[in-house]
């Protein structure tokens, strides 16, 4: 079943985060018409490719373009509009940015895994519920309304500025009119009175002015205790979100309506500011005793200039962390002389600053105590920001060709460290960059989430450790000593976040069992509701009776399902996490030949499967294979293993005792076989048989001889003991002599 049809089977309350994604950008109808093709494209890697992207987005309005003859023949004329319209807003707006589209449906198709793997929890994860929580929305919707309400009233002000400013041409026009006059004219009852006209606008100005003042004194007030309360937590947890998202959990949202927040408030300080010098010119004009400006002006002014430099040094902020674009699903983790890419945004978007804002990035900067290893950043490490950067119109800009480079050490501590101690040092990239606008001038910096660096991709496992410990633990974004003295984890959240590393690095998470299975085998008990987790029984104490950790041997499962495996684990046929125990609790009572797939405990990456018959008395026995690593999957396709696995029992008669995968799936169902190939001309097509041998006074199959060729004789001898139908079956292997 395709994923997408997966999706549409969601009870509405996961449909709806669902429809919370699809956008202008990638719109529901799109990923409804071309689901499949859409899932058959690898987009991850397209988003760090932009020959592939490029590729691919031209593959994606081909593909539109067939729909739309299509529906054409249909004559389903509000279909065929929308089609248009979508063609037409996807070529415009990726046109010059095609990797962007590429990691727009990346998103959504990982969005989707996540969800499908929360869909099959009994409970909605700790982090998860932290995250999606309703007083974060209310947040959200009152710091919207309020930034809209500061607004308004800055243009209540604004008109009050201008009202002022009429008032005070009309008082100096009666004014100058008065001292232009005869001194016999200025004694008249009508000059009399115009002085006390005068009078009375004078207090009036006086009120006017001490009214608009009070007005902005409180916006400027309003605008503080929003942004230091209010808006820095909803950044703050965005931040989080991020954290989060970079270790496979939902995916961060909301920067488009903070970047909103933070640009409707620029303007309005901005705006303030010119009404404040306004204030002062008029003063300047005209001024009087009690004059209410020169007493508050300066003031306000040194606020609201300082309200704008802390709004902008918030504003700066790491849009896309640093990663690797041949590791997307592993960000935070760079490898020495590799490529990296990362991407800023300024979420104050003002026209003024298009290229005009230059940002340079650095590695470690006024860090140099934590560790003896010492990197530069090679390639352009200076770029401008542009609102054309980004196809949604931010200010941004993105560093694609950065490169980490060691610089050599006297003290000799590269070639000492081990991998561990490599892996647990945590490093910063760092930028800068300054704004000049209005006669202002702003110093910004921010720096990226802390990553490891590594100099071998044999390290990749254990830096990516680090870096899920890190995230999962603590909110603070720039704890470089954080692994001086780590702290434990809480259970519940690690093992949500290690389904977070299969839903979204292979597609399909952990159900309940599965996770309860993981939690038994770190701490080695049944009930782990409110447990905790050291780090290093994590990642650097050996299982008990292993020569791994927890961390290895969970990472090599990883690598084999997403090379060996992938289509029969995101089908669900792996059931994987399961003890010897329990799988033997499971089979005893179904039918014989009813076998399950695991996940071996003893052998790194090792994928095994047992079954369950009846001896002659009716005794129960189980029967399980030693366990198929990656060298023998990457030989023979573990589907067609199953298909076509055999067994010589006591009497020499080869038989496949799979039936049924567990529940009680047909075994040809869940293995469909492959179409035949025939042999190259003049050769005899050979057959890859997976074959064990049980003897008599043995429950278990020996080491199963199953990559080799049949020879003619051992051929002559299946001949003898099998049907045509069953010796044509096993020939439907794709595998034949060359």
């Amino acid at each position: 079943m395709s994923q997408w049809n997966q999706v549409q089977q969601l009870e509405i309350k996961f449909l709806e985060q669902v429809d919370q994604f699809y956008d202008d950008n990638f719109p529901m109808e799109i990923r409804h018409l071309l689901a499949q093709w859409i899932e058959n494209q690898d987009w991850e890697a397209a988003s760090n490719n932009e020959t592939m992207a490029t590729i691919l987005l031209q593959n994606l309005l081909i593909q539109l373009d067939e729909q739309l003859g299509r529906v054409s023949k249909e004559k389903n004329l509000l279909l065929i509009h929308n089609l248009k319209r979508i063609r037409k807003v996807l070529q415009g707006k990726f046109h010059g940015n095609p990797m962007h589209v590429a990691v727009v449906i990346s998103n959504c198709l990982r969005e989707e895994r996540r969800i499908l793997a929360a869909a099959n929890m009994p409970v909605q994860g700790p982090l998860e519920k932290s995250l999606q929580s309703s007083s974060v929305s209310e947040r959200q919707r009152n710091v919207e309304h309020k930034v809209a309400a500061i607004k308004n009233s800055v243009q209540m002000t604004e008109q009050d500025t201008k009202y002022l400013e009429d008032l005070q041409d009309e008082f100096d026009y009666r004014y100058k009119t008065i001292q232009t006059m005869d001194q016999s004219d200025k004694n008249s009852a009508m000059v009399n009175q115009e002085v006390l006209t005068l009078q009375e606008m004078l207090n009036s100005l006086d009120f006017k002015r001490k009214e608009a003042l009070s007005k902005m004194t409180q916006i400027i007030h309003e605008t503080d205790l929003l942004m230091n309360t209010m808006l820095i937590e909803e950044l703050q947890d965005w931040k989080r979100r991020q954290q989060i998202a970079c270790i496979g959990g939902p995916l961060h949202n909301g920067l488009d309506q903070l970047q909103n927040c933070f640009t409707l408030l620029a303007e309005s300080l901005f705006q303030l500011r010119r009404q404040l010098e306004k204030l002062e010119e008029q003063s300047t004009k005209m001024t009087y005793e009690g004059d209410p400006i020169p007493m508050q002006r300066t003031h306000m002014l040194e606020r609201v200039t300082f309200l704008i430099y802390n709004l902008f040094k918030n504003s700066f902020v790491v849009e896309r962390q640093p990663c690797m674009p041949t590791h997307p699903q592993r960000p935070l983790v760079l490898k020495t002389l590799i490529q990296f890419t990362v991407k800023l945004r300024l979420l104050i978007k003002l026209p003024e600053l298009n290229y005009q804002v230059k940002v340079k990035a650095s590695i470690d900067k006024n860090v140099s105590t934590l560790s003896n290893r010492r990197f530069v950043l090679c390639g352009t490490n200076v770029k401008a920001m542009s609102i054309e950067e980004s196809s949604n119109g931010s200010l941004s800009v993105e560093f694609r060709h950065l490169q980490p480079k060691e610089m050599k050490s006297s003290a000799g501590g590269k070639g000492n460290e081990g991998c561990h101690m490599v892996t647990e040092e945590l490093h910063s990239i760092t930028f800068e960059t300054q704004i000049c606008l209005y006669g202002l001038t702003i110093d910004l910096e921010t720096s990226s989430l802390p990553v490891v660096m590594i100099s071998n991709v044999s390290q990749l496992p254990n830096a990516w450790a680090s870096i899920i410990w890190y995230n999962v633990s603590t909110n603070d974004s720039q704890n470089l000593v954080f692994f001086n003295n780590p702290p434990p984890a809480t259970l519940s959240q690690l093992l949500e976040v290690m389904s977070w590393q299969f839903s979204s690095y292979v597609g399909r998470g952990l159900n309940s069992d599965q996770l309860h299975m993981l939690a038994e085998k770190l701490t080695v008990q049944s009930s782990y509701s409110d447990g905790h987790l050291t780090w290093a029984k994590f990642c650097k104490e050996h299982l008990p009776g292993k020569s791994f950790t927890f961390w290895t041997w969970l990472e090599a499962i990883l690598d084999l399902i997403k090379k060996h495996i992938l289509p029969l684990w995101i089908d669900g046929y792996v059931m994987g996490f399961v003890s010897k125990e329990k799988e033997r609790l499971l089979l005893k009572d179904k039918m014989p030949g009813t076998f399950l797939l695991r996940f071996s405990e003893s052998h790194l990456g090792g994928i095994t499967f047992t079954w369950v018959d009846h001896s002659e008395s009716g005794e129960v026995r189980f029967h399980s294979v030693e366990p198929y690593n990656k060298g023998r999957l990457s030989a023979l396709p573990f589907a067609d293993i199953l298909r076509d696995y055999k067994v010589i029992m006591a009497e020499n008669i080869p038989e496949n005792p799979l039936k049924y995968l567990y529940p009680d799936i047909p075994k040809d169902k869940a293995f469909v076989s492959r179409p035949t190939e025939r042999g190259d001309k003049g050769y005899v097509p050979s057959v890859f048989i997976p074959i064990s041998t049980i003897r008599s006074d043995s429950t278990e199959p020996h080491s199963p001889s199953d990559l080799l060729p049949m020879s003619p004789s051992v051929y002559a001898v299946l001949r003898e003991n099998l049907s045509p139908t069953t010796i044509e079956t096993a020939m439907k292997s794709p595998y034949s002599a060359e």
